[in-house]
């Protein structure tokens, strides 16, 4: 498996015969509700787009998620696996081939990938978005993701995974405290899926922001010292933080299932 880091929450993600595009983010700034004064995301030059996608996988409706601009870049045809939510942003982009997982709901795709959906991230009072458990049938790998550290308590029945991509700090809005959870949320997954391999998400890359929520909001908890909670509860867990834009192979012990 290879995972190369695209930015705040976009991944691609090679596994033995599939690539997927995880939440891509390429083109374009992010902006939500064109509230460009609240929240502007922008980079110096667009990342190139990835060839040779197979699939793409949204976990969310949100801009950060389901970015429109970057949806409209890429090829209609590819098949989309998305949250109900981000199914019908890229429905209304015309892709032709989307399916719509509710939590609990599993797709298998050509026999090579099997998606199952977890709940996710809260997105206000009557919506919940996706997490995945991604299971490469090929090579016997599984990946969970779930990009606001959110980690639903089903995850405990399932057997242990390989890699974990979810937030490992926190970031804090005053008077609300995390909307984005790492640290004690991170541990608890670790300690329930027992990955080889976590790696951090939403708050990194080649990436600047502006506006008004970026002057209040605040980082707690680094890589490293989430590392050392990890070896506090015994776990053997490698953390590590990847080079945005950079192939990264995993070097993955056979699983024991």
């Amino acid at each position: 498996m290879y995972l190369t880091y695209l930015d705040s929450n976009s991944w691609l993600i090679d596994l033995e015969h599939t690539r997927i595009l995880l939440d891509p983010w390429l083109v374009g700034d992010l902006v939500f509700g064109g509230a460009k004064w609240l929240f502007r995301g922008f980079r110096q030059a667009p990342r190139p787009i990835p060839k040779n996608i197979d699939l793409i996988l949204l976990s969310q409706g949100l801009e950060d998620h389901a970015h429109p601009e970057t949806l409209k870049a890429l090829d209609r045809s590819i098949p989309v696996v998305a949250s109900p939510n981000a199914a019908k942003v890229v429905q209304g982009l015309g892709y032709e081939s989307v399916t719509a997982l509710e939590h609990g709901q599993s797709y298998v795709w050509q026999e090579k990938v099997k998606f199952k959906a977890f709940p996710g991230s809260p997105v206000g009072p009557l919506l919940t978005e996706n997490a995945y458990l991604v299971t490469d049938m090929v090579a016997g790998k599984r990946l969970y993701y779930e990009p606001h550290g959110y980690h639903d308590a089903t995850l405990q029945t399932e057997p242990p995974v390989d890699v974990v991509i979810t937030p490992l700090i926190n970031l804090e809005l005053p008077l609300v405290g995390p909307f984005i959870k790492g640290q004690e949320s991170a541990l608890k997954v670790a300690q329930w899926l027992k990955p080889q391999v976590m790696l951090p998400t939403a708050a990194g890359g080649d990436i600047s922001f502006e506006g008004m929520l970026i002057s209040v909001l605040k980082a707690k908890g680094s890589t490293e010292a989430f590392q050392q909670m990890l070896a506090e509860k015994g776990l053997k867990v490698r953390v590590m933080e990847p080079v945005a834009g950079d192939r990264t192979p995993l070097d993955l012990e056979p699983s024991i299932v």
